[in-house]
């Protein structure tokens, strides 16, 4: 029992509250009974201090009684016994006389009633009888035989002395019985005071052990705890408790103690892991760093082998590894390779295995390679393959220190600074070889063009002379031969005047703005010449070309322009380009001259059969429409991206 008391505060306190209202309890009860049996006991004593005076009352009755009327004094003497009688007997003097025998209030209440019945209402019978105007005998009736002889011989003087000799003793015994009756009420009330003293010192006890029990067991423990929680909040890890009791509290404290020292365990472990963290986060700042340098220096044209070596310096700097190298594989055989570039101080020849590159160069996987040295130890080389999809390029070759192998973030990072490398090379590559296809393009372009116009004229003029040849030959009358002579002057200014147009078209730049810039130019070329108004009305917006369609458009409005400027007799000219929702383009020339003929001449004027071939070439169709209210429509209509196609087909 004195553990569950030892480990339980609740049960303590809860004890002692429940000790103070017990108290509290018994007090009110014992009030309450003490009150239950101390009431009536005034009225007892009043009752017995009224047989005082009643038998005062009577005496004074017997020594009076000459002055009264005898009929008057006998009832007046009869009331007054039978009064005391009734009094004597009354339930508020009774009902206070403890039943027990012993008790001396028991014994002093029947002591007064044995003198009543034997002493004092024997007399008083006798008396009254005596003085009574006829006899009564009943009044006579229970006097003892000495006692009824002697009153019967007495006279009234004699009866009356005889009372009042026994009234002082008999009030004598009243007073006793009341005097008990006052010590009995007193001492109920003095036990009642002794336990409401007994139950208020008890109840002052429990309450000082109690506030004591709350002082040490709870107080102290809160504050001490409260303390430890303040700093712990403060960032005091070492805040302990010294209350590690069995109670409530107690194992409180205990856990607080095991909660402060994981914390403390937790907090040092934090740390150690924020100090991880730290470093980790440091090494991936370096990394990405490293990453952006060499992104940057790769990606800046040229590509040379300083741009290498600079982020082969880099990598030994940001990354912590030793020297490096970049060997590349040799085209011609794939087993040999050779250096592009180096950070070493003695040029790595120290640490070559040339011929023997297979070593250094693998199956295309990291691996690790040793070496000798100049001095003669065995140096050991991480080798990271360069490489971008399935082209294999070389090896990028790192120096490790002797005894220490890379950390798995260090192997990441070169891994992908190597294939940073690999997609650099393989950039580089398909840079040369989009210069090469944009110089084989633009050559097939000059030889297109030089074919369509310039080629034809040639060949005409080839037939010319094959004609004057034959008729000098013939030896006529030289008309045929001067015709002939003729039409070669015409077809040299024609091929002069187209040659001067493709060099004027080649010399157009391309730049950002790629075909509006050239139709701007060439429409105030073109306007420039005569009276022609010509207005352009570009709404290509967001269209993109290939090279070879831009040319194409260009030239077609050019041939049809150059028509305006020569044939037409136009004064105004209208240039437009809009393309429809189905991706469609439309390039309209139209003017307001005298129009095209039904049958046009076409004898060494190649300007329409050129156009019909560009639009072809395009995928797309040309009309030579008569314009409303006079002139000539030149209609292109075609959807771009199919000369493309053909040129990738080629060239693939």
């Amino acid at each position: 029992m004195a553990k569950i008391f030892e480990r339980s505060l609740l049960l303590r306190l809860g004890l002692a509250m429940a000790t103070i209202t017990a108290l509290a309890f018994l007090g009110m009860l014992s009030s309450v009974f003490i009150a239950e049996t101390t009431q009536g006991v005034a009225s007892a004593v009043n009752q017995a201090g009224s047989l005082r005076m009643q038998s005062y009352r009577i005496a004074t009755d017997l020594v009076y009684a000459g002055d009264m009327d005898p009929e008057a004094y006998w009832r007046t003497t009869e009331a007054l016994v039978r009064e005391f009688e009734s009094r004597l007997d009354s339930p508020r003097l009774v009902s206070v006389i403890p039943d027990d025998p012993e008790h001396k209030l028991n014994a002093a209440y029947r002591l007064v009633s044995r003198k009543w019945e034997r002493l004092i209402k024997p007399i008083l019978n006798v008396y009254v009888g005596v003085v009574a105007p006829t006899p009564h005998p009943g009044w006579a009736e229970g006097l003892h035989g000495d006692i009824s002889a002697e009153l019967a011989d007495a006279t009234r003087g004699n009866i009356r002395a005889r009372y009042l000799n026994l009234v002082d003793g008999f009030v004598a015994e009243i007073d006793r019985l009341v005097g008990l009756l006052e010590e009995d009420a007193e001492n109920k009330i003095q036990r009642l005071r002794l336990f409401q003293v007994v139950s208020l010192f008890l109840t002052v006890v429990v309450v000082v052990v109690t506030m004591y029990l709350m002082h040490t067991d709870v107080l102290l423990p809160l504050r001490d705890l409260l303390a430890c929680a303040e700093q712990l909040r403060r960032g005091d890890l070492s805040a302990r408790t010294r209350y590690e009791s069995a109670d409530e509290l107690g194992r409180l404290g205990r856990a607080f103690n095991v909660m402060a020292q994981d914390l403390s365990r937790m907090y040092a472990g934090l740390e150690e892991l924020v100090r991880r963290k730290t470093r980790d986060l440091e090494r991936s700042n370096r990394s990405l760093e490293l990453l952006y340098i060499t992104s940057k220096r790769l990606g800046e044209p040229p590509l040379t082998e300083a741009s290498f070596r600079a982020v082969l310096e880099d990598l030994e700097t940001l990354a912590e590894v030793g020297p490096g190298s970049i060997c590349l594989r040799d085209h011609a055989d794939d087993s040999r390779a050779f250096r592009l570039t180096t950070t070493r101080a003695d040029g790595a020849d120290a640490l070559c295995t040339w011929p023997d590159c297979a070593l250094c160069l693998g199956d295309g996987t990291t691996h690790t390679v040793d070496v000798p040295g100049a001095d003669g130890r065995r140096q050991r080389l991480l080798s990271l393959p360069i490489g971008d999809q399935e082209q294999r390029y070389g090896a990028l070759l790192v120096e490790l220190p002797a005894g220490d192998d890379l950390q798995p973030w260090q192997k990441r990072l070169l891994t992908t600074v190597a294939g940073h490398i690999g997609a650099a090379l393989t950039t580089r590559q398909r840079l040369h070889e989009s210069r090469r296809l944009a110089l084989y393009e633009e050559r097939g372009v000059i030889a297109r063009e030089l074919h369509d116009s310039l080629a034809q004229s040639l060949s005409y003029l080839k037939i010319q002379v094959s004609r004057l040849d034959m008729a000098l030959r013939q030896q006529d009358d030289g008309a045929v031969a001067r015709e002939v002579v003729t039409e070669l002057r015409e077809g040299v200014s024609s091929a002069y005047r187209q040659l001067r147009e493709l060099l004027t078209t080649f010399r157009l730049k391309m730049d950002g703005r790629g075909l509006s810039q050239a139709l701007e130019e060439t429409v105030a070329e073109f306007g420039g010449r005569g009276a022609v108004a010509i207005e352009l009305e570009n709404r290509l917006q967001g269209v993109q070309l290939s090279p070879n369609e831009e040319i194409h458009v260009l030239q077609l409005v050019r041939e049809a322009l150059s028509n305006v400027s020569r044939h037409a007799e136009a004064t105004r000219a209208r240039v437009s380009l809009e393309a429809d929702a189905g991706g469609r383009i439309t390039v309209v020339v139209e003017d307001n001259g005298r129009g095209i003929p039904p049958r046009p001449q076409r004898r060494h004027h190649y300007g329409l059969a050129i156009m019909e071939e560009r639009a072809r070439s395009l995928g797309g169709e040309i009309r030579m429409l008569p314009a409303p209210g006079g002139g000539t429509r030149v209609e292109l209509v075609f959807k771009p991206g199919r000369d493309m196609d053909r040129f990738h087909n080629l060239h693939t």
